[in-house]
């Protein structure tokens, strides 16, 4: 990956300040306030109160930036919601939709296409194992839906055992599944899901001190779990492979194959949920691949085609696909593997393959955003620890590094988040686009970004962590 990859997305001016040039144009308050009006007037925003929100109407993207209609430039930290993993506007993935719609725009899912045949194809031949059937949807909750389902069917179990701190998505299966504080409003206590805590050796709800002993307690808890639930009653184990907007919480050496060995032992369907670090992000293919682990089905999206047109699916193991061999699997999307959308996957995964974005990722992370992000951790007292590989990372912001009280409570809402808003506040101001959740922000930019970005964004984080720091007890 060349330094220059995102390149057309730095042209003019100065960071946070109005620029014009090739890129985000002359500023258009008129077309600002339009759109703004539109919005405020008719979109009914995810996750906020609608009258206390305003979001800000954005002109356009490129690379690693996006900018606004008065033509304030941004570094996007967030790659949206983790998934332009190209970027802005790739051009290879826009000339594959653009291609795709002169020839055929939609088509029956259960149909043959081109598109969703090569999609397939491409993404069976990364996942991990075996993994070789692709069941397309349209969104990572979705994928999540039906590989539950699935489990259950070919268990005959009712029973999902997900983590504490886990999110994998906000449809009537998926936010039960989930573990963080978005699942309160929506858990019904009846949908056949039971938690458990993952191993997290910064907040060891284990007591452990070392990794080790993290894994080994983890593991113990976990079969503690299936064996008094009752090992018969459990379908499937589900795991984010690295929890992502729980904190990016990168498992202990062993952790996920001793998951695996007790799938085995007791029958039950090990899925890895890879919505959010699959395709570059973690700086593999599949975030699965660093340890060596294959589940039984695994969930993707986001990253699949850059979030460029909405997908994501299951990859399924022989086994589960057999199952379904002459009996009829109970579910389908409309859009299933929508040939735009599929079309986007192609020029994304030979884009990603061409480029070496999987191993840039990689590097970068090693190189630059790791070494960086602890040099800040060693001059801001607000940083409690560093997490992350690849292009995916976490600060841990802290009152007191010593007792580890987080900067703001767990699953606060309005003024307690007054210092992480003020903190991304900060570095909107200075030309960096954050994603802060709780009492952390991570570093998630697209997988292309150049060195010369990953240093400057890194530069704003510098500046910004003093507000951080101030906010201490």
């Amino acid at each position: 990956m060349s330094e220059t990859a995102t390149e057309p997305g730095r042209a003019g001016g100065r960071r946070g300040a109005p620029v014009t040039g090739s890129s985000p144009g002359a500023p258009d308050p008129v077309a600002r306030d339009a759109v703004r009006a539109a919005d405020r007037a008719h979109v009914f925003h995810s996750w906020s109160a609608q009258d206390l929100i305003d979001p800000l109407p954005i002109a356009g993207a490129q690379g690693s930036y996006l900018w606004d209609y008065d033509g304030n430039r941004y570094l996007d930290f967030s790659s949206a919601l983790v998934y332009t993993n190209l970027g802005y506007q790739h051009p290879a993935v826009v000339a594959a939709i653009q291609e795709q719609a002169g020839r055929l725009c939609t088509l029956a899912p259960g149909l043959a296409a081109e598109p969703r045949s090569e999609a397939a194809r491409l993404i069976a031949e990364r996942t991990p194992g075996d993994l070789d059937k692709i069941f397309f949807t349209n969104g990572g909750a979705e994928a999540v839906e039906n590989a539950v389902r699935m489990a259950r069917l070919h268990t005959g179990r009712p029973k999902v055992l997900s983590s504490y701190r886990s999110y994998h998505g906000a449809t009537a299966g998926a936010i039960n599944l989930t573990g963080d504080p978005r699942r309160w409003a929506s858990d019904t206590g009846t949908a056949g899901t039971v938690h458990f805590w993952g191993p997290f050796l910064y907040r060891s709800p284990f007591h452990a001190t070392t990794g080790a002993e993290e894994c080994e307690r983890a593991l113990r808890h976990l079969e503690d779990t299936i064996v008094f639930e009752g090992p018969a009653t459990v379908a499937a184990v589900v795991l984010e492979t690295v929890p992502g907007s729980s904190g990016v919480l990168v498992p202990p050496a062993g952790y996920l194959a001793g998951v695996r060995e007790l799938c085995d032992r007791y029958g039950i369907v090990f899925v890895l949920d890879e919505v959010m670090v699959g395709f570059a992000r973690t700086g593999a293919w599949f975030a699965a691949d660093h340890w060596d682990v294959v589940p039984d089905l695994l969930t993707f999206a986001k990253g699949v085609n850059s979030g460029y047109v909405p997908l994501g699916g299951v990859a399924i193991s022989p086994a589960i696909a057999q199952t379904f061999a002459t009996r009829p699997y109970p579910g389908g999307l409309t859009y299933s593997g929508h040939p735009l959308a599929c079309a986007a996957a192609v020029g994304t995964i030979t884009a990603m393959a061409q480029e070496g974005v999987v191993e840039h990722s990689a590097r970068i992370g090693a190189e630059v955003l790791g070494p960086g992000l602890r040099e800040l951790a060693a001059r801001h007292p607000s940083v409690g620890e560093v997490r992350g590989l690849g292009t995916f990372w976490a600060l841990e912001f802290v009152r007191d590094p010593a007792t580890r009280e987080p900067l703001v409570p767990y699953g606060a809402t309005g003024g307690a988040n007054a210092p992480v808003n003020a903190f991304a506040a900060a570095c909107r101001k200075r030309g960096l686009w954050p994603l802060t959740t709780m009492n952390r922000t991570h570093v998630a930019p697209p997988c292309t970004i150049s060195e010369a970005e990953a240093r400057e964004g890194l530069e704003i984080l510098d500046e910004a962590l003093s507000v951080t720091d101030a906010h201490m007890a």
